[in-house]
C-alpha cells in the first residue's frame, strides 16, 4: 500500500496551492476558504449560512474539482422526500429483481442547498450519511464513497418558509461559516472575470482522492497536549454554564474542536497544536451548537458572542513542550 509520505513534507505549501486555486473562483473570502479546507482535511462537514447568490455552489464545485472528486447538488424544497436524497430500489421487470438507484448523496462532494427549506423528515435522512458515511435503504446499508464531505447551505431562519435544523443535525456539522457579500473591489474583480472562461472549468486537480484520504488520516495524528484537551473541555463547560444558554456545547463539540485544531495545525505546517489553533476554531465550531434562551434571542444575543466570552474567561494553557516538538 502506498504511504503518500511526500504529501506530509510541506503541508502548508499544499494548502497554499489549494487555496490559490479556490481563490480563482471565490474572490476576497480567504478566511472562509481556509476554514473550508481545514474541514476538508478533518473529514468534517460544513454549514454555510447565507443569502442566495454569494457563491456557495461555486465554492463546492471548485472544491470537488481540485480533489478530483464527484459533485452532486441537492436542491432542498418542502416536497423533497428522503428517497430523493438517499436513493431507492426500483423493480426491473426484465430481470424480475429490485435494482438500487443511488441518490445524489452518493458522491464525494455533496451540496445540500437551502437545507432548512426541506422538512425535518428529509433533513433527518442526512444524519446517517454525515455520521456513519453510509445510508440504509430497505434494510440494506450502502457505504458512501471516500472521501465524503457534505456542505449544506441555509437561509437565515427568520426568512419565510424555513425549518430550523434539529439540534442533532446541527451538532454533526464541524463548522458553520458565512460567506457574506464581497468587498467592492473584489466584486468589481469578479465582474471583470466574466469576460473570460468560467474559472471552474480551468481548475485542475491538486490532490487525488487517495491522497486526500491519506492526509485526513495524518491530521488525526497531530499531537494535542493534555493541557489543550483540558482547555477545550473548559471552553465547552463555559457555554453549558452560561445563564443565557439553554443547551451548551456537547461532548461531540469537544471532539469537533479538537479535530479542527488538528486541521489548523496541519495546514500551518506543524505536527502539534498550540492554543491559537483552538482559539481560532472555537467560534465556527461551537457557536452553531448552542441554543440560546428565549430572552437572549429576544434581545438579539448571538451565539458567537457567548463563545467569545468563553474564550475570554477560560485560562489559556502554557505548553512547555510545544517548542520542542
Amino acid at each position: 500500500m502506498p504511504t503518500y509520505s511526500y504529501l506530509f513534507d510541506q503541508p502548508s505549501a499544499l494548502f497554499e496551492r489549494m487555496l490559490h486555486n479556490l481563490e480563482k473562483v471565490i474572490v476576497g473570502k480567504r478566511d472562509v476558504i481556509e476554514n473550508v479546507l481545514v474541514a476538508l482535511f478533518c473529514g468534517g462537514h460544513v454549514l454555510l449560512e447565507d443569502v442566495p447568490g454569494t457563491g456557495k455552489t461555486k465554492l463546492v464545485r471548485a472544491l470537488a474539482k481540485i480533489v478530483d472528486g464527484s459533485f452532486k447538488r441537492i436542491q432542498c424544497t418542502p416536497d423533497l422526500l428522503p428517497s430523493d436524497v438517499t436513493g431507492v430500489y426500483i423493480f426491473n421487470r426484465q430481470t424480475s429483481q429490485f435494482e438500487f438507484r443511488p441518490g445524489p448523496i452518493m458522491a464525494h462532494m455533496v451540496l445540500a442547498d437551502e437545507l432548512n427549506r426541506t422538512t425535518p423528515k428529509t433533513q433527518a435522512a442526512l444524519l446517517e450519511a454525515m455520521e456513519e458515511r453510509a445510508v440504509t435503504i430497505d434494510g440494506t446499508t450502502h457505504t458512501l464513497p471516500e472521501p465524503f464531505m457534505l456542505i449544506a447551505t441555509q437561509n437565515p431562519i427568520d426568512h419565510e418558509g424555513t425549518y430550523a435544523l434539529p439540534e442533532a443535525q446541527s451538532d454533526r456539522f464541524l463548522m458553520r461559516l458565512k460567506l457574506g457579500y464581497p468587498e467592492k473591489r473584489y466584486e468589481v474583480e469578479m465582474l471583470s472575470r466574466l469576460d473570460e472562461k468560467d474559472p471552474i472549468e480551468q481548475l485542475k486537480p491538486v490532490l487525488l482522492q487517495e491522497e486526500l484520504i491519506a492526509l485526513q488520516k495524518q491530521v488525526r495524528r497531530i499531537h494535542v497536549d493534555e493541557l489543550l484537551k483540558e482547555y477545550i473541555v473548559q471552553l465547552a463547560a463555559a457555554t453549558r454554564g452560561h445563564k443565557e444558554v439553554l443547551l451548551g456545547a456537547s461532548p461531540r463539540a469537544c471532539i469537533a474542536l479538537l479535530r479542527a485544531a488538528q486541521g489548523k495545525a496541519f495546514v500551518s505546517g506543524r505536527s502539534y497544536c498550540i492554543p491559537d489553533d483552538v482559539k481560532g476554531m472555537a467560534v465556527p465550531v461551537l457557536a452553531h451548537r448552542l441554543i440560546l434562551s428565549g430572552e437572549a434571542r429576544m434581545t438579539g444575543k448571538q451565539a458567537e458572542t457567548i463563545v467569545e466570552q468563553a474564550l475570554v474567561s477560560a485560562a489559556v494553557p502554557v505548553l512547555k513542550q510545544a517548542a520542542g516538538k
